[in-house]
């Protein structure tokens, strides 16, 4: 037992750890990226007094798109969020070298998402820091369990520091990325999460990374505009992950650059838009803390622009991550779901159907919801908004439209966009190599499962698998043939290493729902 807490300790710490460099390294990657984007901003802004200004600005996105895309020639897995790649080596499909991503990954994202490109730093930061999880699991030599937990220490650590938001870093990794709510996992990743989020706050501050105030309550009589909106968000949402797989097969038909050149395409785009439009550009943060001045103006002309904002906002978001380059997703699907609950609420004040001083809630309840919509984490958005805007007021309507909007996609038959990327990437980029050597794989019985009153010689386990321990509440058991399997227990089974994916998927098979590994 005292060997047993020791070592819980011990991984505690290491935790720490992935927190603290997590922290730095995520701390400098959004530094960059705001320089950047400021360094583009004022060459726009030059532009305007003298159009050659344009040609510099072009030869500098050529560079980006070249410099970006060669890292991902180099790194395939450099490109994109990063995200579908984490959820690919907690499963042991993948294995990847942490450092040649790291380092790549740090430099692409600032490049590219400085530039202006409708991407955004979460995915990235998320993927830097389970790049140093694994790295710090490698480099304390400790166990595939340990280094697994470590590297969804360091995701979690990612995303907190990316947002400032801890309990939303924890609990996206628990929700989406790792699917599992034990101890072990839970613990290690709020203490990273904790441990980033205080490193990056002494650098931003404490303020919320989108402060913006709403005090009046939404009124109960109102509700019908939170089910309609929810409704709209659901639809959007899932025509949006229709959209990103529909045209990455554009993409692929382009044979007049090479692939990874592609990033090109939207870098020549993003040119107007940024000197007509340069407040719409970048991830959207600075959109959305604007929002709260567009609102106040009534009249039809702006829910015109709006909707406009919108509809640009959707079609080069896709555009921009398709392409391939470092970037990530989360905050330009903020920005649409503000965007679209601006331009809904501005309409219901046309109408006279709303209050204007409602429209803010609007806009904050709608991030929450098509964020739910795509992601498929409702509880991360609710949280995640929560912790972003500053305030527990408003729990309950901001619950209502993400319910609604997940239920609508899932309704159509959506899923969680991140494992539909994950699904697309299966057979390619080196899923990891056959080892031979004994893995470790924990699978949650939830309460709709098949295996639920199982008696352990009853269930037609995967081949060579073995169930090691079953964890139930406090307790550790171990089976024999005559255990009962009862729903919300933790079973551990032996794998052989290169078969853990392939596992994954039967266990998944067996239980008929979908469980976490």
């Amino acid at each position: 037992m005292k060997h047993g807490k020791t070592t819980t300790l011990t991984l505690l710490l290491e935790a720490l750890v992935v927190g603290i460099l997590t922290g730095a390294v995520v701390g400098l990657f959004r530094f960059g990226i705001e320089k950047t984007s400021g360094f583009w901003l004022h060459l726009f802004a030059l532009a305007h007094q003298n159009l050659w200004w344009l040609l510099v600005i072009a030869i500098g996105f050529c560079l980006v798109g070249v410099i970006a895309g060669y890292f991902v020639k180099q790194q395939p897995h450099v490109g994109g969020s990063g995200i579908p790649e984490v959820k690919l080596e907690l499963q042991g499909k993948l294995s990847v070298k942490w450092f040649p991503i790291l380092w790549r990954k740090l430099i692409g994202g600032i490049l590219v998402i400085g530039t202006g490109l409708f991407l955004g730093p979460e995915g990235p930061s998320l993927q830097l820091g389970s790049s140093i999880g694994q790295g710090v699991g490698e480099g304390f030599k400790q166990t595939k369990t340990n280094s697994r937990v470590l590297l969804a220490t360091g995701a979690a650590s990612g995303l907190s520091a990316a947002f400032g938001a801890p309990l939303s870093g924890a609990l996206f990794v628990l929700e989406e990325v790792f699917h599992n709510f034990s101890p072990r996992v839970w613990l290690n990743a709020l203490a990273g999460a904790i441990a980033s989020n205080f490193v990056v706050s002494n650098f931003f501050g404490l303020k919320p990374s989108l402060a913006i105030s709403y005090n009046h309550s939404f009124p109960i009589g109102l509700y019908w505009h939170l089910l309609l909106l929810g409704v709209v968000l659901g639809l959007i949402g899932h025509c949006y992950k229709l959209s990103l797989f529909s045209l990455k097969k554009v993409y692929q038909k382009i044979t007049a650059l090479p692939r990874w050149l592609h990033g090109l395409i939207p870098l020549a785009i993003l040119m107007p838009i940024a000197y007509f439009w340069p407040l719409i550009t970048g991830p959207g943060n600075r959109l959305i803390l604007s929002l709260s001045k567009t609102i106040t103006t009534q009249g039809w002309i702006t829910v015109g622009v709006l909707a406009f904002f919108f509809i640009l906002r959707i079609v080069f978001s896709i555009v921009s991550y398709d392409s391939g380059l470092p970037s990530g997703i989360f905050l330009p699907i903020l920005t649409m779901g503000a965007l679209i609950g601006a331009t809904y609420g501005t309409l219901m004040v046309q109408l006279g159907l709303l209050p204007q001083k409602l429209v803010v809630n609007l806009v904050i309840f709608s991030m929450a919801g098509l964020f739910a919509a795509i992601i498929r984490a409702p509880f991360t958005a609710i949280i995640l908004i929560t912790e972003m805007v500053g305030s527990l007021l408003h729990l309950m309507p901001l619950a209502v439209v993400a319910f609604i909007a997940l239920l609508v996609d899932e309704m159509l038959g959506g899923r969680p966009i991140y494992d539909s990327l994950a699904d697309a990437m299966q057979g390619k980029n080196g899923v990891a190599k056959a080892s031979g050597h004994e893995d470790q794989l924990t699978v949650p019985v939830y309460e709709s499962s098949r295996l639920v009153d199982e008696k352990v010689a009853d269930v037609a386990w995967p081949k060579d698998t073995l169930v090691k321990m079953i964890r139930r509440g406090s307790e550790e058991i171990i089976p024999h043939g005559q255990t009962k399997i009862a729903a919300g227990d933790m079973l551990v089974l032996a794998v052989d290493s290169n078969e853990r994916g392939k596992v994954y998927d039967e266990m998944k098979k067996l239980q008929e729902v979908e469980l976490d590994g």
